[in-house]
């Protein structure tokens, strides 16, 4: 759990469910960048790529993602309890980066 100050300075960012009819992609908005997590296919490499890209943007601060669709459907629960974990783990990683001084200043 966050504590009371990253709270307060944590940014949060966007994700988004992108429909397609052969695919579906949990689309993961920072700043200017999207990281693209098939729903429809197993690719660990890819689920890889994408944390260590976000593992990179927490070096500089702490965020956490905020589910953003209208639809409630079966993608929808995915994405959510995924954003969840995500979350949990960004936290979790963010305070031993911080415990073994690795933030950039």
């Amino acid at each position: 759990m966050p504590s009371e100050k990253e709270v307060k300075y944590m940014e949060t960012f966007k994700a988004s469910i992108i429909r397609g009819d052969q695919n579906t992609i949990l689309a993961l908005h920072v700043g200017d960048n999207r990281f693209n997590i098939a729903l429809t296919d197993d690719n660990p490499n890819n689920v890889k790529a994408v944390f260590n890209n976000l593992l990179q943007k927490l070096k500089t601060g702490v965020f956490n993602f905020e589910l953003e669709d209208s639809t409630e459907d079966l993608f929808y629960h995915i994405s959510k309890e995924y954003i969840t974990q995500l979350n949990s783990e960004l936290s979790s990683v963010y305070k031993e980066l911080e415990d073994y001084k690795l933030l950039n200043e």
